[in-house]
């Protein structure tokens, strides 16, 4: 294995049923992890060792699936070889960090697939793929009937009341920091009333 060798993961988006994370504890005893799991009512856990580290695979139970947490950074390339099935298998979303001999590659991977590729080394940085957007007519026929943004103004004005009297209720209090706070609620959320309405 090389030593230099090491990969981050972050920001994943990964969902699964029962049967891949079975799937994925018998492709880790099969490449001869140590490994051991444990599960509560509200998540997951596969604990593998790799020589000296133990890394902690967490899975948040959501209804009967479960969606992976946390960043991960591994230095045992089957390891990560495994994790990156796993997101391709699942049609994850994550951003991949590959670092070797004081160079990094990011990788931007949407549904399973790599959209942008950069390489980094010290202060330069180039694109070394980058995936065109392909909006096809159906998705943007679907895009125009959506009522989404109607659904949500509707939404939007009853959250802009409330916030509202929680202004008043704070501005009667002589309360600075309820005040600025719902100041600052009622910014955000006045920003996107406009977008919705443009």
């Amino acid at each position: 294995m090389n030593k230099s060798y090491e990969v981050e993961y972050c920001n994943l988006e990964l969902r699964f049923d029962r049967r891949q994370i079975q799937n994925l504890i018998r492709d880790l005893i099969q490449e001869g992890y140590s490994l051991y799991w444990s599960e509560t009512e509200g998540q997951f856990l596969i604990s593998i060792r790799t020589g000296r580290k133990l890394v902690k695979l967490r899975f948040q139970r959501m209804k009967n699936r479960y969606k992976i947490v946390g960043d991960y950074t591994i230095k045992d390339e089957k390891l990560s070889e495994l994790l990156e099935k796993l997101i391709n298998d699942t049609r994850g979303h994550a951003i991949v960090k590959r670092i070797k001999d004081r160079q990094i590659v990011i990788e931007n991977i949407m549904f399973g697939e790599i959209i942008r590729l950069v390489e980094v080394s010290g202060m330069e940085h180039r694109i070394i793929y980058q995936k065109k957007p392909f909006v096809t007519i159906e998705e943007m026929i679907k895009a125009f009937q959506s009522k989404r943004a109607e659904e949500r103004a509707a939404v939007l004005r009853y959250e802009l009341d409330y916030e509202l009297t929680v202004l008043f209720d704070a501005l009667q209090e002589n309360n600075e920091e309820a005040v600025a706070e719902s100041k600052e609620k009622l910014v955000l959320l006045r920003s996107e009333m406009l977008q919705l309405e443009l």
